[in-house]
């Protein structure tokens, strides 16, 4: 049954417009839930796991699209690999971001010994550098990530900002916001090092 719904969902994916938009509709809804196995599977939180799954699917999209995939194996196997290799990615990139949480930060350390006035003066100052640092970061990683992380913040949820933006799904605008944050995060590794 699935490899006859596979072919359709590929044809789609090929096809027109339309029946691509249908094609990646069809092919989200019938592996979504390869999320709830990375969530077991990798330890991953769920917006994690997530993000693996939206990357997966347009990395396979795009390999079907350039006539990258030789359907040597199932379309599922394929996809569920590429899904893992996204999902391994991820649990390396939290491993090493933990290791880093656990170097010695001698800042607060200093912060601590000084009296209360100084130090709510210290961490005032400290604040608002960290606001002028992510409002500068913020200008660098491109108008639409700036738009969809400052809707979000003002509260809208992400099938808000699928209206707002004309996002195809809420689950477009999620992964689009969800790849924005990293982006941000990226560009801030540099800054949280030296505050």
């Amino acid at each position: 049954m699935y490899q006859d719904q596979d072919q359709h969902i590929l044809q789609g994916l090929k096809a027109g417009y339309k029946e691509r938009i249908a094609g990646e509709n069809a092919l989200y809804l019938q592996y979504n839930y390869f999320i709830n196995e990375g969530c077991r599977k990798y330890n991953l939180v769920y917006d994690d796991s997530f993000s693996a799954y939206s990357d997966a699917l347009i990395s396979a999209i795009h390999n079907i699209i350039s006539n990258n995939f030789d359907g040597r194996s199932s379309f599922k196997t394929y996809l569920f690999q590429i899904f893992s290799n996204k999902c391994i990615d991820l649990v390396r990139k939290n491993t090493t971001n933990k290791q880093s949480v656990h170097q010695n930060n001698v800042i607060p350390e200093l912060v601590g010994q000084l009296s209360d006035g100084a130090r709510n003066v210290i961490e005032k100052l400290i604040d608002e550098q960290k606001r002028a640092a992510i409002k500068a970061k913020l200008e660098t990683i491109g108008e639409k990530c700036k738009e969809i992380l400052l809707l979000f913040e003002d509260g809208l949820t992400d099938r808000d900002i699928a209206e707002e933006l004309s996002y195809n799904t809420a689950a477009v605008a999620k992964t689009t916001r969800l790849r924005c944050l990293d982006k941000l995060r990226g560009s801030m590794s540099d800054l949280i090092k030296t505050i």
